[in-house]
């Protein structure tokens, strides 16, 4: 039986992070790196070289040469620039969030329906190893607790990083809560069976004309309570759950993939070290994406859950927008 041809991908965007997709795509398996496109025609040139692939002159010249395409742009473009692709008959990954409103993301939703198209969410942590801990292990969560720290300022070690001494770029296009609490409230989504009944939610701009810091406490029909906490504003980078169930309570560690679990044992409590193996999440999230393609299935992380997290997301910036920053 011969070998399936290799799936094309290209990216649209090969900033700080589309850069990273167009090399995991060039590390991927039966999957060939077409080309990537930019606004910046320079940024495109330097990222192409680096991979050997053609650097597209348009987003349709890069839908026509493609299966399946990243979009990797600011949020705000989400929407026009993945219709685009659609149309030209990609399959699709789009960053997180999925548009800035839920009219956008409507929008690309009716696009990928009428093109026949799979769209799959960057909600990222997903694919994180301590994610697939929870998955098996989290039975009924009654209090989850999540706290999600940036800095402000970039890494000044990072080579890939060209914002050294300026704010992280993040920063200019969506707010904290669409930034970083929206990957907490996908993974509660994910992990708690049940509808989101109510929501409190405080924050405040503090350094930048968005907001920086937030809390929101979301309650769900089953009576558990997730509490998650996001800040652009620490010194240091934090990814880190608390979760309390009838069974036991974990701590762990996104970023460091560590933690425990203390449980009842046959003889009383019992504490066993979390240690996953480290993967790089990236890479897992596009094997996965191309292993829906290939076998025309729906994607781990869809539209539909995308949206469901964005909506969550909307109303927590709204109602802290209303209590005034």
């Amino acid at each position: 039986m011969p070998e399936p041809a290799p799936l094309r991908a290209g990216v649209a965007g090969v900033g700080y992070l589309g850069q990273h997709h167009a090399r995991v795509y060039t590390e991927l398996p039966g999957v060939t790196l077409a080309g990537v496109y930019d606004t910046d025609a320079k940024r495109a040139a330097e990222i192409a070289a680096r991979h050997q692939c053609q650097a597209f002159a348009s987003l349709e010249a890069l839908g026509k040469a493609c299966d399946v395409v990243s979009v990797v742009v600011p949020t705000n473009l989400h929407s026009a620039v993945a219709v685009t692709l659609l149309q030209a008959g990609c399959h699709l990954l789009v960053e997180k969030p999925l548009a800035p409103s839920l009219a956008e993301a409507d929008q690309i939703i009716a696009a990928a329906k009428s093109a026949n198209r799979l769209v799959q969410v960057g909600h990222i942590e997903h694919f994180n190893p301590v994610m697939e801990f929870l998955e098996k292990n989290v039975k009924s969560p009654r209090f989850i607790r999540t706290e999600r720290l940036a800095p402000l300022l970039p890494d000044p070690n990072d080579p890939d990083n060209a914002t050294e001494g300026h704010v992280n770029p993040r920063v200019k296009e969506v707010d904290v809560v669409l930034d970083l609490m929206i990957h907490d409230i996908g993974l509660v989504l994910a992990l708690v069976n049940a509808p989101l009944q109510r929501f409190d939610a405080a924050g405040s701009s503090v350094l930048t004309k968005h907001m920086d810091i937030a809390n929101a406490r979301l309650v769900f029909a089953d009576g558990c309570v997730a509490d998650l906490n996001v800040s652009r504003l620490s010194k240091k980078r934090a990814r880190e759950w608390r979760l309390f169930q009838r069974a036991g309570y974990m701590s762990v560690d996104f970023d460091q993939c560590t933690g425990h679990y203390i449980h009842m044992g046959m003889l009383g409590l019992k504490r066993e070290e979390i240690a996953v193996p480290k993967v790089e999440p990236l890479k897992a999230e596009l094997a996965s994406l191309v292993d829906s393609v290939r076998r025309g299935q729906t994607p781990k992380i869809d539209v539909a859950f995308g949206r469901a997290a964005l909506a969550i997301a909307l109303s927590v910036t709204e109602q802290i927008r209303a209590g005034g920053l």
